[in-house]
């Protein structure tokens, strides 16, 4: 597997999905939480993406594919049940130089998307080759990096931008060899982290 992992800001994207089910749907929805502005081209489309559509999460139009419907998007989501129609998308996303994700034959794709966690200022993802093996994974992680990971992010990070934006990047080099080695996750496990950060207030 050659593939590297990024994070990429949504809300900077402008996304084609194309096809209207549940797998459509569920890229969708993720990408327009995300901030991401969503296009979806589909013929027939499932209830979940049409309560996106009627929640103004994503511009929903119901035809099917045609040459020339990449235009301007960022990346592209070739999603649907019809093998032909996928091949066409990845192929016109690839001749655009636009990162292109295909539901039915990864290979033909330039990337995937990620099972995620979020909570807070953490975000993980994981891929794994088989998505359901994938989920149960996050899932896995999800369930020891849990909100105090998050409060104890937060708290970290705002002390950081505190610290640089007062000159104390010398500060923050030390608290960081202090808190961030070895012991953080153990630290935040065991309820211990926030009076170890208050000590640095």
């Amino acid at each position: 597997m050659s593939g590297i992992p990024i994070l990429v800001e949504a809300a900077s994207l402008e996304v084609l999905v194309v096809g209207g089910g549940a797998v459509a749907a569920r890229k969708a929805g993720a990408l327009s939480s995300g901030g991401a502005r969503v296009r979806v081209i589909a013929p027939v489309v499932g209830d979940a993406m049409r309560a996106l559509a009627d929640a103004g999460r994503v511009a929903l139009l119901e035809r099917s594919y045609e040459s020339g419907d990449v235009g301007e998007a960022d990346l592209v989501i070739a999603a649907t049940d019809h093998r032909a129609t996928n091949a066409a998308v990845a192929a016109e996303a690839r001749t655009a130089h636009r990162l292109v994700n295909v539901a039915d034959v990864a290979s033909e794709g330039s990337f995937a998307v990620m099972a995620a966690h979020r909570s807070g200022g953490l975000t993980v993802g994981v891929s794994a080759g088989v998505p359901a093996a994938a989920a149960s994974i996050r899932d896995a992680i999800a369930a020891r990096f849990d909100a105090r990971y998050a409060r104890a992010l937060d708290a970290l990070s705002s002390m950081r931008d505190t610290l640089l934006a007062d000159g104390g990047a010398a500060r923050w080099r030390e608290l960081s060899s202090d808190l961030l080695g070895a012991g953080f996750c153990d630290a935040v496990d065991e309820g211990t982290f926030e009076a170890r950060l208050a000590r640095w207030r």
